[in-house]
């Protein structure tokens, strides 16, 4: 079995199981939907306690049968099945997660543009209730005859109660094409089918030629993450009631520690993002030399 050109090859693989989608966007979402900095007790706590070790057990198991996620198990005919269960998993977590990579790309070859489609109304997809600005924050303490200006004219709060941004327009209308029942299937999204094709092909591209190639490629797949946090974070700290949000995070809710789905967000959110369970693991450490230290 080939093995990894440089040992860093495979760290950075490691790495970029890691750190991806989940930790850019569903990480802070658990963080602000469990008590904001509290949430990190439990996370870290069940990192060393769950995660590191399984992590460990994977890479491990992988180097010393030199076989992937399924023949790996091999080496106790009873726990044949989990391989084969791992695939199934897979399967479905790549069928969906392929469509995330879509609608990246999607957004972003529409945003090759002076002005972002879905900044404003006017579009084939914009229905009449578009609206491009809102100031619901004057609606708060008036009465529903108040008025609230939306640009060039002024709206009543319960005309401006019943507009859509265009930003949700541009979603629902134009990447997802949301029918009105499941019964109404319609049309063909050409323009989804075409980015959804033109990201297997780059994944394709990705491993064709196995670890030679892919170790080479987990150099940027590993780094950029990095990259978009630290942009994410310099915005967001520029935006308006950044603060508050930082305060959020360093004043916690502790009772959010009594509540059983905290700690369940923490665990799953471990095995999501450090791929545990997979079998990924386990194919990355078959590619290490036997004898490699992969515990150091």
């Amino acid at each position: 079995r080939e093995t990894w050109t440089r040992q860093m090859d495979f760290i950075m693989s490691c790495v970029g199981f890691a750190v991806g989608l989940g930790n850019v966007w569903r990480f802070p979402y658990l963080c602000y939907k469990n008590g904001g900095g509290v949430f990190l007790i439990p996370y870290l706590l069940i990192v060393f306690v769950g995660g590191i070790p399984v992590f460990f057990l994977e890479v491990a198991l992988g180097q010393f049968m030199k076989q992937g996620g399924i023949a790996a198990w091999n080496i106790a005919p009873l726990f044949k099945g989990l391989g084969l269960a791992s695939m199934v998993i897979v399967f479905f977590c790549n069928s969906y997660y392929i469509m995330i990579l879509v609608w990246g790309l999607f957004y972003l070859v529409h945003s090759l543009t002076d002005t972002l489609p879905w900044a404003t109304c006017g579009h084939a997809w914009n229905t009449e209730q578009c609206a491009e600005l809102f100031h619901l924050e004057l609606c708060r303490n008036g009465s529903s005859n108040a008025s609230a200006g939306t640009g060039p004219f002024n709206l009543s709060c319960a005309d401006l109660a019943s507009k859509r941004s265009p930003v949700i327009e541009f979603w629902e209308n134009k990447v997802l094409r949301l029918s009105g029942d499941l019964s109404e299937p319609g049309e063909m999204n050409w323009q989804m089918i075409l980015c959804l094709v033109t990201t297997w092909v780059v994944v394709y591209f990705c491993i064709w030629k196995g670890v030679k190639s892919t170790g080479k490629i987990v150099y940027f797949t590993a780094l950029f993450p990095y990259v978009v946090l630290i942009l994410l974070l310099v915005h967001g700290v520029t935006l308006p009631g950044a603060l508050g949000g930082i305060v959020y995070y360093l004043k916690p809710d502790w009772s959010k520690l009594a509540e059983a789905q905290v700690w369940i967000d923490a665990g799953t959110q471990i095995f999501f993002s450090y791929a545990i369970g997979l079998g990924a693991l386990t194919a990355l450490g078959s590619y290490n030399r036997f004898h490699n230290n992969c515990y150091r």
